[in-house]
Order: C-alpha cells, then sequence, then structure tokens
C-alpha cells in the first residue's frame, strides 16, 4: 500500500510539473510582453513565425531570363541557377524573407512578403545591364584588351574599413588573375579604371577608379572618391553603389514578366479563419476523444496541447520554415494524422481488455502492438514530404515542411509523450474500466461435458 501510494503521488507531481510546463509554453507562445527589469520585448513564438506572400501580403515578381552577352556560360539552366545565387544574396540581404525560386524553364519567381511596393524591390535589383572594368576610355578591344565581366565577379557587399564605408568586390579565381592583370596596367599607366554599366562608349563611364598599385589577393575595397560630398560615403550611399555594381554581375538578361502586389487583408483573414477552424475542431476532437476513451481520451488532448505548442516553438525556431496557406493545410493534416495514432493505440488496448486482460496488461500491448503501423504509416508521409520538399515548387515547398515537422512530432507525441502519460495514469486507476469508457470483457464460454457409455455400461466424462 505504501508503495502505490507513492507511485500515485509521484504520478499526481508529474502531470502537474507537466501542466504548469505546458502552461509556461502557451505562454511563451502566444504572448507578447517586456521581459521584467529590461527594456526588450517579448514577441512570442506564434509572433516571430515567418508568413509566406499569401498570408502576409506582399509582391511577386516574375522575370523571363535569357544568356547576356556577357554570360561566362552556353548553359542557360547553370546561368539562371548563378543568377537566383545572386539575387539571393542582393534580396535576402534586406528582407531575410523573401523567396527566389526558378520557375518553368527560364523564369525567375521573387515573392517578398510585407512589401507594399514593388518598386523597392526593382531598385535592389536594379537594371541588368553588362558590366565591364577596362583601362581605355569608351572603347573596348575585345581581341587585345584586359577587361572585367560581371561574370568575373563573386561577391559585392559594404564593409567599414579605415573609419569609412565602402564597398568589397571579391573575384572570381578567373576574375583574380584578370583584375591583378588590370591593375598592374592601370598602376604603371594612366593610374584610371573605367567601369561601364552597358556597353562601352566615349564619356559613358559610369564610375572611375584610382589604382596606384597592382591588387593580387584577389578582392578590392573602394571607397568615396573626391566628388562624395565630406569625402565619405554614408552607409545607404555605399549600398546603392554595391547594388550597381551587383546588377551588372547577372550572368542573364532579366526581362519583366508579371508584376503583382497582393493584400495583406486576404491573408490577415485567411488566417483569422483558420485559426477559428482549429479552435473549434480541436473543442469537437476533445469531445469525441471524451465520448470514446474517457479519461484516455483526456490524456490524448493534453498530449495534444504539447504537441501543438511544439509545432509553433518549431515553425519560428527553423529559420528557412515560412507559413504560407498550404503551410497550414500541412499543420491540420499532421494534426489528424496525431489523433489517428492515438486512436490506433487505445483501440488496440480496448481489444486487449476486451479479450481479458487487465488494464495495465491491455495498455502495454496496446502500445506494443500499435507501434508498426504507426510507425509505417509515418515513415511513409515522412518520405513523401522530403520528395515534395526537394521537388516541388514553392507552394508546394510550404506543405511539405509544415507536414514532416508535424509527422515527427506526431511520432514523439504518440510514442513518447503518451506512453508516460498512460504509465503515470495507471498508479492513480488500474482497475476501474468505466473511467476509460473501456467496453466489457468477453470471457470464453465453457466447453460442454460430454459423457460417453462403454459397452460395459461405465459411463466416462
Amino acid at each position: 500500500m505504501a508503495k502505490l501510494n507513492r507511485l500515485k503521488k509521484n504520478s499526481i507531481m508529474n502531470f502537474v510539473a507537466v501542466a504548469v510546463l505546458t502552461a509556461i509554453g502557451i505562454v511563451l507562445s502566444v504572448c507578447s510582453f517586456i521581459i521584467p527589469f529590461t527594456s526588450t520585448v517579448y514577441n512570442g513564438f506564434a509572433n516571430s513565425i515567418s508568413l509566406g506572400l499569401d498570408l502576409a501580403g506582399g509582391v511577386s515578381v516574375v522575370y523571363d531570363c535569357s544568356l547576356s552577352d556577357t554570360s561566362n556560360t552556353n548553359d542557360l539552366n547553370a546561368a539562371i541557377d548563378a543568377t537566383v545565387a545572386r539575387l539571393e544574396s542582393v534580396i535576402g540581404g534586406e528582407y531575410s524573407e523573401a523567396i527566389i525560386t526558378r520557375q518553368g524553364n527560364s523564369e525567375i519567381r521573387i515573392e517578398v512578403p510585407s512589401v507594399t511596393n514593388s518598386d523597392e524591390i526593382f531598385s535592389l535589383i536594379g537594371d541588368p545591364t553588362p558590366l565591364y572594368m577596362t583601362l581605355t576610355d569608351g572603347s573596348l578591344d575585345e581581341q587585345s584588351d584586359v577587361y572585367i565581366t560581371g561574370s568575373d565577379i563573386e561577391n559585392v557587399y559594404v564593409s567599414f574599413q579605415n573609419s569609412n564605408y565602402g564597398v568589397v568586390i571579391n573575384f572570381t579565381s578567373e576574375g583574380r588573375t584578370k583584375f591583378s592583370q588590370l591593375t598592374n596596367s592601370a598602376a604603371n599607366g594612366s593610374q584610371q579604371i573605367y567601369i561601364y554599366l552597358g556597353e562601352p562608349s566615349e564619356g559613358s563611364a559610369w564610375n572611375t577608379l584610382t589604382c596606384t598599385e597592382q591588387i593580387t589577393s584577389g578582392s578590392t575595397f573602394i571607397s568615396a572618391g573626391e566628388e562624395s560630398e565630406g569625402g565619405s560615403w554614408t552607409y545607404d550611399e555605399a549600398e546603392q553603389y554595391s547594388l550597381r555594381i551587383m546588377s551588372g554581375t547577372f550572368n542573364v538578361t532579366l526581362d519583366l514578366k508579371e508584376n503583382s502586389v497582393i493584400s495583406a487583408t486576404l491573408g490577415t483573414n485567411a488566417l483569422k479563419y483558420c485559426l477559428i477552424g482549429a479552435a473549434v475542431g480541436l473543442v469537437v476532437i476533445l469531445l469525441i476523444l471524451w465520448l470514446r476513451y474517457g479519461d484516455f481520451g483526456l490524456l490524448t488532448f493534453f498530449a495534444l496541447v504539447i504537441y501543438i505548442v511544439l509545432m509553433v516553438f518549431f515553425l519560428q525556431a527553423i529559420s528557412f520554415v515560412q507559413l504560407t496557406l498550404p503551410g497550414l493545410a500541412g499543420i491540420i493534416l499532421s494534426i489528424g494524422m496525431a489523433v489517428d495514432g492515438a486512436v490506433i493505440i487505445f483501440e488496440k488496448v480496448r481489444e486487449d481488455y476486451r479479450g481479458g486482460k487487465k488494464i495495465p496488461m491491455a495498455c502495454k500491448n496496446g502500445f506494443k502492438r500499435a507501434f508498426w503501423p504507426i510507425f509505417d504509416s509515418n515513415i511513409t508521409t515522412i518520405f513523401t514530404s522530403l520528395i515534395l520538399y526537394i521537388l516541388g515548387t514553392a507552394s508546394i515547398q510550404g506543405f511539405a515542411i509544415t507536414l514532416l515537422i508535424g509527422i515527427v512530432l506526431s511520432l514523439f507525441m504518440n510514442l513518447v509523450i503518451l506512453r508516460f502519460f498512460v504509465k503515470w495514469y495507471l498508479p492513480l486507476n488500474s482497475v476501474k474500466a468505466k473511467p476509460l469508457h473501456l467496453p466489457k470483457q468477453v470471457r470464453p464460454a465453457k466447453e460442454p461435458t460430454v459423457e460417453v457409455v462403454s459397452a460395459g455400461g461405465e459411463t466416462n466424462e
């Protein structure tokens, strides 16, 4: 009796501890508040989830791509992939939630949530035109002149050096050799390097650089010239310079095909109605689980609340996850599969109890018998989600990633959390079937006694 009381006490303490932690998790998920003794505002997991274009509104731009004159490849696919990478560097540095993807054979789609003016995106991309760095003003002899094109530049970014803002240009391995030759010729000649955005012509140089020594490091730092007011750049001026340089490094010519601005109102309403539907669905699930499984149903709902808190946490913690309407569908589907897993477990428990086993043994066998059906069905869904994420478009990827997170969490909920909950519950009730809404046990009937009369008149049973 003392051991049973101790087990009951431990079970109650375990449930209370988990309930407190869950309550803290709910508060951290949905509430915003100022952290005590600081001026920092905590925004809540749910408020920190990155929303996609269809929920947050924003700008969607589609470009059609063709090989530029200065492209270092004749492979359009490779050129588009390189351009996507550079656009991610340019736009992603300013808008971390932006999505740049290939679409079809020759198109690039750019989606930037929470932006209401497409001109902001166009100003970042600039007007993609060929870039040249040469030693001559207004002419370019492709046969004999040493010159650099956009394909020779690997990266461009703003840097703060020598108490001034400037721009760092990193060259590719081939560009490093060219730039070394170019700076050597400039240092021993006119000391001027001309930068053209577009085909070179007399007086059309966009900018000139003064070079007094050969540079062999493969990168260079460009600061403001005398024409800049105050002799130095602000950060914004340096950023604009870097963006103009970067606009000349694209391996393809970008022709605007589609430009649309999506209102945030539509996404806000969709998200609101989805949350209302989810709340109503959870209430219905709670009612059905309790009617069918009693206290086991309440334990399942408790585990489901923990599942939702963990889902919200991972949605904001994983940097590349962006919640979209298809992503919401993936979450709802994964919740349904989590409930299905619990149903499989407790149906197995009911079958074993109906067959005559006691409640503790029925629970043990129920989890054991349900493991492989749950694992097999979920692991196939995990593989499907991975394939959809790898091969799908942006909207399909949004569905696949939330479904993948949800399925992994549903396995954890059913095979770990729910198992512990049942283990803690049994010391509180291991004999009463009514609170668990278990069916009546079916006991095998006694075999009838057969009397056999022998030839000698004796009766044998």
